[in-house]
């Protein structure tokens, strides 16, 4: 465990980054810009060099006046003070009666943990594993980042696969847009050229994952077929989040929409694209790279992406020298957690992207990923408190935490978790006394998510508000 000291640097820099945050938001205008670079030049400024270029993230409606928080009262807590330590007795008495309210179900468990300590300050079933649903990516995105690191970039290549032979190379890359796909059909189309070739039979490789490419929950417009060609997503509509009608099989649409690029570009391709996998001994012809780790770890937070998640747990599976399956992906998840020092008993990884309900984690263990992820010790992690959404601000809470100052909005970060009869919340906020806490509260069994997410968002507000 890290000395008090090194814990209370970290908690004031994390506060200090806040307030830094705010600052750029009233000089940049929009929030999802303003938020992204100020955060990144305070990660920077702490010794972690994330890449400069932002995620993809669709900037939500602006918050009404009567949501905008007093945030010089909260985020200004100067670096060199981590704030007033809650006391464990003062914070049961605050969360203890909101964690009974019956909106959360027969079964609801929640923890709170200091992260200039690590000590856990609050507990109620915190050790006992719960269905996470969507706040297992932050568990995703932490095994991807300590095994990849935050500059690792997916690629999508072209390879020569003989004189008159082109593959298409899937590298699990669910970003790869219309317009980045037109990029590689203009290198492509060049290097063909140079090399004297003006017709190519085409064929698409998609032999990096293995296993079913459908979900276990099937077909839902939640996630496309988890495949690793796909272009947008396998969006058949124009949206970049969300759910949406999916392609039943992005791969080929890819493929076939590659040869048509290819064939404006005055390369004639022979016949239809064809599945194959005999692309390894190929010579590369073009590359297509994705957003870094760190930015593809933030759209997957703030819009809580269910194909980058599930992207992000194969890519840790290969890195493992694992297959890239559900399975595979289970296994290099729970090994990268367990190297980073998160106990996995009782954690299950079903899948990345917590559309499973056999998933299990407990609040302790989010809570203290989160804290991990505010460690001067792992400086990779960084990725995982810049992409959680903003209270009242953005992506999945841009709708939350609404009723004014007192709601919490702007002074709360958090992913959320909903499927039927399970909702959860866990984030990271800074007291009214300037301290750093992370928490989770994960509740089952719940009828109404509306009222259940009303009872969370209550529990992270009396946490914002503790003066205690």
């Amino acid at each position: 465990m890290p000395d008090a000291r090194t814990w209370q640097v970290v908690a004031g820099s994390a506060a200090l980054g806040l307030t830094l945050s705010f600052a750029a938001v009233a000089a940049a205008g929009p929030w999802e810009s303003g938020q992204r670079t100020a955060e990144r030049a305070a990660a920077a400024s702490r010794g972690h060099q994330p890449d400069g270029r932002t995620a993809a993230v669709p900037r939500p409606p602006a918050p009404t006046e009567a949501a905008a928080p007093p945030a010089g009262r909260v985020l200004t807590a100067p670096a060199t003070d981590p704030g007033t330590l809650p006391t464990q007795q003062a914070l049961a008495a605050r969360l203890a009666p909101l964690l009974r309210d019956p909106a959360l179900g027969p079964l609801r468990t929640g923890a709170v943990i200091d992260a200039a300590t690590g000590k856990l300050l609050f507990g109620s079933g915190a050790g006992t594993p719960s269905v996470p649903a969507s706040t297992i990516k932050i568990a995703t995105a932490a095994a991807a980042l300590s095994v990849l690191g935050p500059d690792h970039r997916i690629s999508t290549t072209v390879l020569a696969a003989g004189e008159h032979s082109t593959v298409l190379v899937g590298g699990g890359d669910p970003t790869l847009t219309a317009a980045a796909l037109r990029t590689l059909a203009d290198d492509t189309a060049r290097a063909l050229a140079a090399r004297g070739t003006t017709a190519t039979s085409l064929g698409y490789d998609l032999s990096l994952y293995s296993g079913s490419v459908l979900h276990p929950i099937g077909r839902n417009e939640n996630i496309a077929p988890v495949t690793p060609l796909m272009t947008d997503e396998g969006r058949v509509d124009k949206s970049d989040h969300g759910p949406a009608d999916r392609s039943p099989d992005p791969a080929a649409d890819t493929a076939t929409a590659f040869a048509k690029l290819l064939r404006a570009r005055g390369i004639e391709v022979t016949g239809t694209p064809v599945r194959t996998s005999a692309a390894a001994s190929g010579s590369q012809l073009a590359v297509a790279r994705s957003a870094p780790l760190s930015a593809l770890v933030e759209r997957m937070l703030t819009n809580s992406d269910n194909d980058i998640a599930e992207a992000l747990a194969r890519q840790t599976a290969i890195a493992a020298h694992l297959p890239a399956s559900f399975g595979g992906a289970q296994q290099a998840v729970t090994a990268a957690l367990d190297r980073l020092g998160l106990p996995p008993a009782g954690a299950k990884f079903t899948d990345g992207s917590g559309l499973s309900r056999a998933d299990a984690l407990s609040a302790q263990q989010l809570a203290r990923l989160l804290a991990l992820a505010a460690s001067p010790h792992h400086p990779q992690l960084r990725p995982i408190l810049t992409g959680l959404p903003v209270a009242g601000f953005s992506g999945t809470l841009s709708d939350r935490f609404r009723g004014g100052p007192a709601s919490g909005a702007g002074l709360i970060r958090a992913k959320t978790g909903t499927l039927t009869g399970v909702n959860a919340i866990t984030g990271t906020v800074v007291t009214a006394d300037g301290r750093l806490l992370t928490f989770a509260f994960l509740a089952q069994g719940t009828t109404s998510a509306t009222a259940a997410q009303s009872a969370l968002d209550r529990l992270a507000s009396a946490l914002a508000a503790c003066g205690c």
